[in-house]
């Protein structure tokens, strides 16, 4: 009889798990293909209303700061609170997020609103969510599993956002229709509103859950590590930076005259490819080890990336750059494993937040040096620079953490 209960005890526990990462997937595809649309349409209904480009920026840095300290805050307090209802709470304001936009119109009034709210203008999905979900996910699998689980929620992330994207030209079709083009980004606004009311809906079937140990800190033994981890994790943001998506953009169009139907032909590939690389990333982290994969996947893809800089035609241009965009994000997954398989349990929500918000503050900063660059003698300078900086992290990785093995690696 013991036995019985036992196996089936095991079973609703097995089956609790993947629900709650299959709950999981869900809102984390809803707020992403709400972020698709969001973040394309924000400046463009800004530029409507009469906001100058500076005013535009002064907003986009406001979301910046905002994401980053809410996302610290949501990290630390996360120990002491029900994940679920913090969750909750996230997608709460992602709807608040989507009524106020429209009803704000005062610079100063949309710059509160773009600190508080959830719309972050960069292509990287960062939000106070984020920390929680990394947790939740991090709970709900097993060691063997737990790269495999990350990989399948960025692929899930991306492809999504990827098709709201797509749903940023809806505005463009209504207007022929006969809707006034303001109200029709308004509307979009209330479709962002609307999947924020549902995210919150699918998180309220997700299990209470609270950390199992409690820190007298939020980051307690494995303080050093993160902090290490956060530091070179900048320096990689901070060399992304100089390769952003629309500094690519407009260096292909400068150096090769590419038009832009051809630019969202490539980009579209570039995204695809990423986003397919995230479970072969999990496939080979299985075989070499989670530090390894997030090292030599990523070294190739700078060579890549430098050579395409001294590429003297469009096609092996793009070709370079295609096969960078294959091996690039292979880390994406990997890394967020690694973060949550050598912190404690009660650590995970402060080390996501803690490894997260320095990227999001060391990104912002060097897309405006890359610009810079673009118009210097030689414009794939950025090229160079970025990938000179991303092997040089690669190498302090390998170095550093070479021997901090996650459970799984340990077994072996």
């Amino acid at each position: 009889m013991d036995e019985s209960r036992a196996a089936g005890h095991s079973t609703a526990s097995i089956f609790s798990s993947a629900g709650s990462v299959l709950l999981l997937y869900i809102a984390r595809s809803l707020r992403a293909f709400g972020d698709g649309f969001a973040i394309i349409i924000l400046p463009v209904y800004l530029s409507a209303l009469g906001y100058t480009p500076g005013e535009i920026g002064f907003i986009a840095s406001a979301s910046l700061l905002g994401t980053a300290a809410f996302t610290l805050a949501v990290g630390l307090i996360a120990p002491r609170f029900d994940l679920r209802t913090l969750l909750s709470a996230g997608g709460a304001l992602m709807a608040a997020t989507g009524i106020a936009y429209p009803a704000a119109t005062q610079v100063v009034f949309v710059a509160v609103v773009a600190f508080i709210g959830t719309i972050n203008p960069s292509t990287g999905d960062l939000g106070v969510l984020i920390p929680i979900e990394h947790a939740m996910l991090a709970r709900n699998a097993s060691d063997e599993e737990r790269t495999h689980v990350f990989a399948r929620y960025s692929l899930i992330g991306a492809l999504s956002m990827a098709a709201g994207s797509l749903a940023a030209a809806a505005p463009d079709w209504v207007v022929q229709l006969g809707m006034d083009r303001l109200d029709a980004f308004r509307t979009m606004f209330y479709a962002y509103a609307v999947l924020g009311l549902a995210s919150a809906a699918v998180y309220r079937f997700l299990p209470h859950a609270h950390m199992h140990e409690r820190a007298t800190a939020p980051l307690g033994p494995s303080r050093g590590v993160v902090y290490k981890l956060a530091a070179l994790f900048s320096i990689d943001a901070f060399a992304g930076g100089f390769v952003v998506q629309s500094l690519m953009a407009l260096w292909l169009f400068q150096r090769f005259d590419m038009s832009l139907s051809e630019a969202s032909v490539f980009f579209f590939w570039a995204s695809t490819l990423s986003a397919f690389s995230y479970p072969l990333a999990a496939r080979i982290a299985k075989r070499i080890g989670l530090v390894n994969t997030m090292v030599f996947t990523h070294i190739p893809s700078s060579i890549f990336l430098i050579l395409a800089a001294f590429s003297p035609s469009l096609p092996l241009t793009l070709a370079l750059l295609l096969a960078r965009a294959a091996l690039s994000q292979m880390d994406v997954p990997t890394r967020t494993s690694y973060v949550m398989a050598v912190v404690t349990p009660a650590e995970r929500p402060a080390a996501a937040s803690v490894t997260a918000i320095p990227r999001s503050l060391a990104s912002s900063l060097s897309p405006t040096l890359g610009g810079m660059l673009l118009a210097s003698a030689f414009s794939g300078l950025p090229l160079v620079i970025c990938g000179a900086l991303k092997i040089g992290y690669d190498v302090a990785l390998l170095y550093s953490f070479r021997h901090v093995k996650p459970p799984e690696e340990s077994q072996r």
